[in-house]
């Protein structure tokens, strides 16, 4: 079923927009990611995850620990096509480049970029946009990568994701 305006869902439109965090508590990286690419707020994008996790549809669990595939479905449901476009799963972590590094690398500016990297002994999403990025630890907003804390971590994957056709 088609999502309309009146469902809590920003315009699409070349500018970026913040995550909105609507559940009154920290929410995790992946649903903080996806409201900021979707305009949708967290409690959306969580319900969809759940949904995609076939959690029964009362179920308020916390959605921590997201998948690329989690993503990838949210992403869907929402008009949005994620595909894998780096992989440095292959090499060991001290081998695989940093964001700082990654963003001296010609890209498409205008396309956000979901970034899995390395925080702690973790897995962490950030999004990228241009030159900004955006995730749990700017609280949603976004900020310049040059200024963010993410700027030595090791990548595992990138994303790019853009709007569905929907041919």
């Amino acid at each position: 079923m088609p999502l309309s305006l009146e469902d809590g869902a920003a315009r699409v439109t070349s500018s970026l927009s913040d995550a909105r965090n609507d559940t009154g508590r920290m929410a995790y990286c992946g649903p903080i990611v996806l409201s900021a690419i979707t305009g949708y707020s967290v409690s959306k994008v969580e319900d969809e995850i759940r949904a995609h996790r076939l959690m029964p549809e009362d179920s308020q669990a916390l959605i921590k620990g997201t998948t690329a595939e989690d993503v990838a479905a949210a992403l869907a449901h929402f008009g949005y096509e994620m595909a894998l476009k780096e992989s440095y799963m292959h090499l060991a972590r001290k081998q695989r480049p940093s964001v700082w590094t990654w963003m001296q690398k010609p890209r498409n500016a205008w396309v956000h970029y979901v970034l899995a990297i390395h925080k702690g002994k973790e897995g962490h999403w950030i999004l990228i946009k241009g030159v900004k990025h955006c995730d749990t630890y700017t609280e949603g907003r976004w900020q310049f990568v040059c200024d963010g804390p993410h700027r030595g971590a090791k990548i595992m994957e990138v994303f790019e994701v853009k709007k569905a056709l929907g041919l």
